[in-house]
């Protein structure tokens, strides 16, 4: 084993006899495996509690990103400001600010970076461009803001580039250490890369919202450079489907009597062409007829008559797919089992941080180390020693049969880049919940499969010919199932395409110059299909190959192994679409909405195309990669950043015609006011008179009151019944969403028709002695204050003697409750469980007027207050119980009573003797009644029994003097401990924010 560059490493460091080394990894897993690697040749490290130490060396990690960038507090414009005239903001450097849920890991990675003892540091995070940046970001955060701009620490700075995490490829980097200078080039296209995605992200979305905000209220239209090519590509697909036109269309099977018994086969035309350029009809294939009379006609000729046959067998075999990388394992998931990208990286992730049970799965590598062969038959040896009896016996079938050897295929250096393909690790997991147990299976099998055998198979076509007619058969043999026995396809029957008549199918024999008769034949009527819109799986692998869509072969060669996004981002973008209302998810489709064709146009009306297109990123990688070698500076691409981001701004600004050129629809229903026709155009449906181009009588009403886009359904529902809703995804000015219904009403002002939102306050019928007639409605059930019938009414579920009717003038109750709460949908059934159960099914949309996060809830009836209320689900503290004297638990999860006889069962005498739930002596202020259950988490800090919130709040503080928990540098801030940390949800919160927490663990 070296050691002399260990040596030599540290006596360069060591300007004093103590000087240390940090080591900043990127995550805490790299970071251990860092301190195995070293410990054999530095000596044994201590562990504390953010850091390992040795005489040598400091090793601490990141957890991904822990400082983000931001425009300066005199550049930043708020939201309720967004407007032209604070457009550009192009700020002249670029503030560093915490990651708020990771800031107590950054003042640890900072305060081991300042101390006086560590004389250089080494940036261990990843080997690519976001490792760099991560790195970075760190350092200049921790040297300051000074003379106007971020200074580094001045200490000397290194880089260990790992591509394998084996021991000795880790301590080979630690030997050939690469010089910050070597590294200045991936770092400035790393910082240029952040800082361009926020100047255009920022400013595009601002100037389109400024735009579409002209009329009044916030429209909120974001954009950027992945999410806007992204949502392009959805919309071009779903255009491509509007546009489509079906044919008709015929194809003509026939079954043949051969000695041996009958086959089928496909009527096709050998002398076709497939159709190139522009203008090329791609419907057109060889077996198909495109007129049914010559359909029959053929069908006709052929039937009953003798045919010759022709054919050609030949071996071909089939390897097994690569190892997955993170986008082609979400594609796979989302095909089998329909989970979406965003719960294959959650489960993907909890096996590799909880269950340690996959390597890291952020990668866009499909392939391993070459020094990683020992490491994987160790994994082997696992598998086949594990009790995964589905698993076990493949593996154990590889090491037997010596199947796992070095193969380019799986093991290439070249195309291994910060991260490895995702395998399993030496380690069986336990304790895995059905998803997750899924998705390990796939890793596992595919793993398994990458090594085994290619599936060998007998590929026949058969081509039968009937007087001048030829009809083609395709048959399909495994031989030897190879990897496929890893998935249970060992018969010819799993072959993919067995079963489709034509092709795949084992076939009879027939003997060389046998005559066959067409036994049977029929013409089968089909219609052209639009192309299939997309899904989550099929929309990953369009970001993965964006490259393909760009014409320039400079920019598809930067893009090639980028595509739109990373591996890690492709979700979250995905799942920003669908958050922002640009798409819909039904099934397993993915649908872009009004407001994404809207954006499409408004982009394409003003000149601005180039933020809907894969090209903006591959011209930025072109680039990027020429700054990484030094052939274009920072400065200058910045530079050109600032201009493309002017150009945008200022023809968004600019632009002054009344409406933009766009593909509009037209609306059935004819206008309210006269009897015209209503079209649409890029902000507003209007009436365009009797003929359909004049001016009209002035009716019209705005496609996106309050920043929610009509789909032209919707238009048309409005239009024809004069109200719809309740709607959700509207936004006040101040950007918070609401719900609400519209209605057009008669304006006896403007003598029109005029837009309106109606929020469903009943109390119009009180004021105005209007009665409520219920004749005709059917009940939900009975009102639990009064026992009258509950009906539907507005916006709200009423008891019928809460508003007057012709029984009863006055009301007599004031039981209501709306159909939507909170941004949830009650649905009539819900209510109708509510009153005979006095509890709904747990309801999952709701949405925290405080906090703006969604959370799950039962509607319950509670009696006490006399209104509806919230119930939650119990509480599981991810920490066991605090234990009393007996070994019990001290209380049971939040909202249930702990039966005592389940209390500590193998000491009953002492349960007897020391009951589990203690009823103290001196009476405490706060009862039963008056107070409320502090929860699991929280009963282990203050102690168990009915507390109001002041009282929490003194009990915590004093809690927190107790054991020193004031955060040194600001004593306004408190770092939680072990304790305190179920409570809080984060490492560190302001003394601000405590109470509000407090609030979520009462009950």
């Amino acid at each position: 084993m070296k050691t002399e560059g260990f040596a030599k490493t540290a006596s360069n460091a060591n300007m004093a006899s103590n000087a240390k080394t940090l080591v900043i990894a990127e995550k805490p897993s790299v970071a251990q495996d860092i301190v195995r690697a070293l410990t054999p040749v530095a000596g044994k490290f201590d562990k504390h509690d953010d850091h390992f130490e040795n005489d040598q060396y400091v090793v601490t990690s990141a957890v991904g990103h822990l400082v983000e960038i931001a425009a300066p507090e005199e550049f930043d414009v708020k939201r309720g400001k967004w407007s032209f005239a604070h457009l550009p903001v192009l700020p002249p450097y670029f503030e560093l600010k915490p990651i708020d849920k990771t800031k107590s890991r950054l003042s640890a990675v900072v305060r081991l970076a300042k101390r006086k003892d560590v004389a250089r540091l080494i940036n261990a995070c990843d080997a690519g461009r976001e490792g760099e940046l991560i790195f970075r970001l760190i350092e200049q955060y921790a040297g300051g803001f000074k003379g106007g701009a971020y200074q580094t620490l001045g200490k000397p700075v290194q880089r260990l580039w790992l591509q394998s995490m084996t021991p000795a490829a880790i301590r080979d980097g630690f030997e050939h250490l690469r010089s910050d200078a070597q590294m200045q080039g991936l770092a400035d296209a790393a910082r240029s890369r952040s800082e361009a995605d926020w100047m255009v992200g920022i400013n595009g979305t601002r100037a389109m919202t400024a735009f579409n905000s002209r009329d009044g209220g916030f429209f909120l239209t974001t954009v950027g450079r992945v999410q806007t090519p992204t949502l392009s590509i959805v919309v071009e697909r779903e255009e491509k489907i509007r546009a489509h036109r079906s044919r008709d269309y015929w194809e003509i099977h026939a079954s043949f009597l051969a000695e041996a018994g009958e086959y089928p086969g496909k009527w096709f035309d050998p002398a076709f062409k497939k159709p190139t350029g522009e203008d090329a009809d791609l419907e057109q294939r060889a077996d198909r007829v495109w007129s049914q009379r010559e359909a029959l006609a053929i069908a006709d000729a052929v039937r009953g008559k003798a045919a010759s046959v022709k054919e050609e067998s030949k071996p071909t075999t089939q390897a097994s797919g690569l190892l997955y990388d993170l986008t082609s394992l979400q594609r796979e998931a989302n095909g089998r089992f329909g989970f979406s990208a965003k719960t294959t990286l959650q489960l993907a992730q909890s096996l590799y941080e909880r269950h340690k049970a996959l390597t890291y799965p952020r990668t866009d590598s499909r392939a391993l180390p070459e020094d990683y062969l020992p490491t994987v038959k160790q994994t082997f040896e696992m598998l086949a020693g594990s009790g995964m009896k589905h698993l076990a016996p493949h593996a154990r079938t590889a090491l037997d049969g010596g199947y796992i050897r070095p193969s380019k295929r799986i093991f290439d250096n070249s195309k291994v880049s910060d991260h490895f393909a995702i395998i399993p690790t030496l380690q069986a997991p336990s304790g895995l919940s059905e998803a997750e147990q899924k998705l390990y299976d796939l890793v596992v099998r595919r793993f398994l499969a990458v090594f085994f055998p290619s599936a060998e198979f007998m590929v026949t076509t058969r081509i039968t010919s009937v007087v001048n007619h030829h009809f083609k058969t395709e048959g399909k043999v495994l031989v030897k199932p190879g990897w496929m026995a890893v998935y249970g396809k060992e018969a010819a029957e799993d072959v993919v395409d067995a079963k489709e008549g034509d092709k795949g199918q084992n076939l009879v024999p027939v003997r060389e110059g046998e005559t066959v008769r067409t036994e049977s034949v029929e013409t089968k009527g089909l219609k052209t299909k639009p192309p299939a819109r997309y899904s989550e799986a099929t929309l990953l692998g369009a970001m993965e190959g964006a490259g393909k869509l760009v014409d320039d072969d400079e920019l598809r060669e930067a893009m090639q192994e980028k595509g739109l996004g990373t591996p890690a981002t492709r979700a979250a973008i995905i799942e920003g679409l669908l958050t922002e209302k640009y798409m819909l998810r039904e099934g397993r489709e993915i649908i872009p909405t009004a407001k994404a064709f809207q954006l499409m146009t408004l982009l394409r009306g003003l000149g601005v195309e180039e933020l809907s297109k894969p090209e903006l990123t591959g011209e930025w990688e072109y680039k990027l990669a020429q700054m990484e070698h030094g052939k274009l500076s920072r400065a200058a691409f910045m530079g050109e950043i600032a201009a493309m981001t002017e150009r945008m701004v200022k023809k968004a600004k600019e632009y002054d015609r009344d409406t933009i050129p766009g593909n509009y629809a037209t609306l059935q229903t004819p206008c309210p006011n006269c009897g015209g026709v209503v079209k649409e155009n890029y902000r507003r449906y209007g009436c365009t008179g009797a003929d359909g181009n004049s001016e009209g009588c002035g009716f019209s009403f705005g496609k996106s009151p309050a920043g929610r886009t009509f789909e032209p359904e919707e238009a048309e529902t409005l239009l024809r019944d004069k109200k719809i809703g309740p709607l959700e995804g509207f936004r006040s000015k101040a950007g918070w969403p609401f719900v609400a219904e519209i209605v057009i009403k008669f304006s006896e002002e403007d003598q029109n028709w005029k837009l309106e939102f109606d929020f469903g306050d009943d109390k119009k019928n009180e004021e105005t002695g209007e009665l409520v007639d219920f004749t005709g409605s059917e009940s939900l059930g009975a009102c639990p204050k009064c026992g009258s019938p509950v009906h539907e009414h507005g916006a709200n579920y009423v008891c019928e003697k809460s508003v007057p009717t012709m029984a009863q003038a006055t009301p007599t109750c004031d039981f209501k409750s709306g159909k939507i709460i909170l941004q949830q949908p009650v649905a009539r059934e819900q209510m109708q469980k509510l009153l005979e159960t006095g509890k709904t099914d747990l309801l999952d949309k709701f949405v925290s007027m405080r906090t703006r996060r969604a959370f799950k809830a039962f509607l319950a009836w509670d009696k006490e207050a006399g209104k509806v209320n919230f119930e939650f689900e119990p509480r599981t503290s991810k920490f066991p119980p605090r234990k009393t004297a007996t070994g019990a638990p001290a209380r049971a999860p939040a909202g249930k009573a702990a039966p005592a006889k389940k209390a500590a069962p193998a000491k009953k005498a002492a349960a007897k003797k020391t009951p589990v739930v203690k009823t103290p002596k001196a009476p405490r202020k706060t009862t039963a009644a008056s107070g409320k259950q502090p929860s699991a988490a929280l009963a282990a800090v203050i102690g168990e029994g009915a507390v109001s919130r002041p009282e929490v709040v003194k009990k915590l503080w004093d809690y927190i003097k107790a054991h020193g928990l004031q955060d040194a540098a600001d004593k306004r801030r408190v770092n939680a401990d072990a304790k305190l940390r179920p409570v809080f949800g984060k490492d560190q919160v302001t003394m601000f924010e405590i109470a509000g927490i407090v609030g979520n663990h009462l009950e």
